[in-house]
């Protein structure tokens, strides 16, 4: 690696250890590696102070028992450093994304995304189907704006917005701990993060409009897809999964009670154990 790695880690609240990558030129990719197997790669979703790591912190040590688990700040977010003339965008994450696998050897892997990374596995899976074993998505995103992902769009970066915007996200306000809401407020204000987010969160949203995931399109994406929704996901709602499910040839779906937007971290052991089983099933394992 040419490039200097940055002089911050990621917070010990999550306990996972940093990698970094030069994936093009200028370019320094932040991601976390666990594990031995079948290549299973995390994709988060999108707030202030997000990243790979305040996503899949409850999820990336147990899968890791059993597959070789990657999980990786999408370009704009967390600890990844982009290059100085770098663009936004459902399709620059998922070139992002291939970037990486190509620099880490993984030919073929399985996607796991929750709302927006949700949506740029199944971006991937349109242009790159050869590059995948299936998918695992939650409260996909790249459908119109709600109420609450017009809340969303511009958070107050202040540890009191980064905690309303995460009670939004569970049912149950004892998850949003205050050592979890320091640790993606810290995320937020490091060198840069603050115009880096601003920049993905307006490409977000103008491909939300323009560029939107195109659903007809994926009825001919014929690789083992679990789809998962909290009945409560006040963010996006359990009609986003259902019209997936309508279109996947071979999708399950999943849904919890009592759940909102994060089922990886309100259902952790739980989303484990459905995701692990079925990556076995079809795995081959």
């Amino acid at each position: 690696m040419s490039m200097d790695t940055p002089d911050y880690t990621t917070d010990a609240y999550f306990g996972l250890e940093d990698s970094w990558a030069e994936t093009a030129p200028g370019e320094l990719t932040h991601y976390h590696d666990l594990g031995e197997g079948t290549p299973v790669t995390f994709l988060h979703g999108s707030g202030a102070g997000v990243s790979a790591a305040a996503n899949w912190w409850l999820n990336l040590p147990e899968l890791a028992r059993e597959h070789r688990t990657v999980a990786l700040d999408l370009l704009g977010f967390g600890q990844t450093r982009p290059a100085p003339d770098a663009a936004y965008g459902i399709d620059a994450w998922v070139r992002h994304t291939v970037r990486l696998l190509d620099t880490l050897g993984i030919e073929r892997t399985w996607l796991v995304g929750n709302s927006l990374g949700g949506w740029v596995a199944f971006q991937m899976a349109l242009t790159h189907p050869e590059r995948l074993l299936g998918i695992v998505s939650m409260g996909t995103g790249g459908a119109p704006r709600t109420a609450a992902l017009a809340r969303h769009a511009r958070p107050e970066v202040t540890e009191a917005g980064i905690r309303k915007v995460l009670n939004e996200f569970v049912t149950e306000p004892s998850l949003v701990t205050d050592d979890l809401v320091a640790a993606r407020y810290t995320a937020a204000r490091a060198p840069g993060a603050e115009e880096r987010f601003a920049k993905v969160i307006e490409a977000r949203d103008h491909d939300r409009v323009h560029n939107p995931l195109d659903i007809e399109a994926l009825r001919g994406f014929d690789r083992p897809v679990l789809l998962v929704h909290g009945r409560d996901d006040t963010v996006i709602p359990v009609s986003r999964s259902l019209q997936l499910a309508e279109v996947l040839p071979r999708a399950d779906l999943h849904l919890y009670s009592r759940c909102g937007h994060w089922s990886q971290v309100e259902k952790a052991p739980q989303f484990n154990a459905l995701v692990g089983q079925f990556l076995r099933l079809h795995s081959g394992g």
